[in-house]
């Protein structure tokens, strides 16, 4: 029998060893200008935890809204209006502006703890490669190993649509599979999870604990993004449904609250807990649904959807009744049945051999393409059910 979520939050809390801290825009900023002192009370609430013997791996958004204020303060020297913040490239402009802005404040705090801050960017597609993966690994587990505190945060300088992340929520999942993480600790701007959405129920209640963020309807729960950010509870539960699948729990924080993590670690119930998944995916499934978005999809017949769900088979070209998109043989892509989404894998073919075999037996395909042929679209092995998408 499953213990007691209190009693698991408390042993998850007590022994976790390596934690990621994800903080947001919408709790760095105060309206668009960083708030250094809770940017300052953050790195001690760290830096305590670095003296539990724990290691920390913060991800940080904040360079755009650090390069909102340089811009704002260049204007008032220069007496003229603030250059406008707008689009794809005024984000990326402004993060360049302000992303050494943003670590030298977390240098100079880190360094009044006695503790050196190490600064990492990555676009998506340093976790897509598994070469570059590994060395992502290898790189955080010596930065770790000298004792410093890594700073992560997407390089939005450089980063193209589709190598982006889409914030740092979900980069900051993502990270805790090739840290080995125990725990995610995820800062919001509000008290936690509410029951409710709170644009339609303004009486909404913080949920101490989510039991299965599977079941939760995030549409209907969520309310829009920040003012400020990119994310938003929406996002956060999405990626502590990921942090789940692996058998990692979340901790979402109201990270403007003073030393709410150490309050947290000392055992006050704060905030909300999700519970992670008791029958967890292996780690190579999480990066193969995860590495990339998928560049097609694949929609399914009643039969197959069934064989997948509820007998763990492979998709054959019989089950398969429509392709969408165009891609190349080993993409991700998206499994569907109706508008459900059964799962994501990596098709053994590219659209248009697909768009030939799909619905044909395996005799009927070796008719057309030869006997150089895989017999599964998608093989179970390479096939995540229940994505977190």
């Amino acid at each position: 029998m499953r213990k007691d979520w209190r009693e698991e939050r408390a042993a998850a809390l007590r022994d976790a060893r390596r934690v990621v801290v994800k903080v947001g825009s919408a709790v760095l900023s105060s309206g668009e200008a960083l708030d250094l002192a809770v940017l300052n009370n953050l790195v001690e609430q760290l830096a305590a935890l670095r003296r539990q013997g724990r290691r920390v791996v913060l991800v940080s958004s904040g360079a755009v809204a650090a390069g909102r204020t340089a811009l704002r303060e260049a204007a008032r020297r220069e007496d003229r209006q603030p250059a406008p913040v707008a689009g794809l490239s005024g984000r990326q402009a402004a993060a360049a502006v302000g992303q050494g802005r943003l670590m030298h404040f977390y240098d100079r705090a880190f360094a009044e703890q006695g503790l050196l801050a190490a600064q990492v960017l990555l676009t998506r597609d340093d976790l897509r490669d598994r070469t570059r993966f590994l060395n992502v690994r290898n790189t955080f587990s010596t930065l770790l190993d000298w004792g410093s505190v890594p700073i992560v945060n997407e390089n939005d300088t450089v980063s193209v649509n589709e190598l982006k992340f889409s914030d740092n929520d979900n980069l900051a999942s993502l990270l805790l599979n090739p840290l080995e993480a125990d725990l995610f600790v995820n800062l919001t701007s509000i008290g936690g999870v509410l029951d409710a959405n709170p644009l339609e129920h303004p009486d909404a209640q913080v949920m101490p604990c989510v039991e299965d963020v599977r079941a939760l309807d995030l549409a209907t729960l969520c309310g829009g993004k920040t003012a400020v950010g990119t994310g938003g509870m929406h996002s956060k539960l999405l990626s502590a449904r990921r942090a789940a699948q692996i058998g990692v729990p979340t901790c979402i924080l109201p990270g403007r609250e003073r030393d709410v993590i150490l309050r947290a670690f000392a055992g006050e119930i704060v905030g909300t807990w999700v519970r992670p998944e008791e029958h967890v995916i292996p780690r190579r499934k999480f990066w193969l649904a995860y590495q990339a978005e998928p560049q097609g999809t694949l929609q399914l017949d009643a039969g197959a959807a069934e064989a997948l769900r509820q007998n763990g088979k492979s998709l054959l070209p019989g089950g398969v009744a429509g392709v969408e998109g165009e891609f190349a043989a080993g993409a991700l892509v998206r499994l569907m049945y109706g508008d459900e989404t059964v799962g994501v894998g990596l098709s053994n073919y590219d659209a248009p051999d697909l768009r030939r075999i799909m619905g044909l037996k395996r005799h009927e395909v070796a008719a057309l393409l030869g006997d150089a042929h895989y017999p599964e679209v998608v093989h179970r092995d390479n096939m995540l059910l229940d994505a977190a998408l």
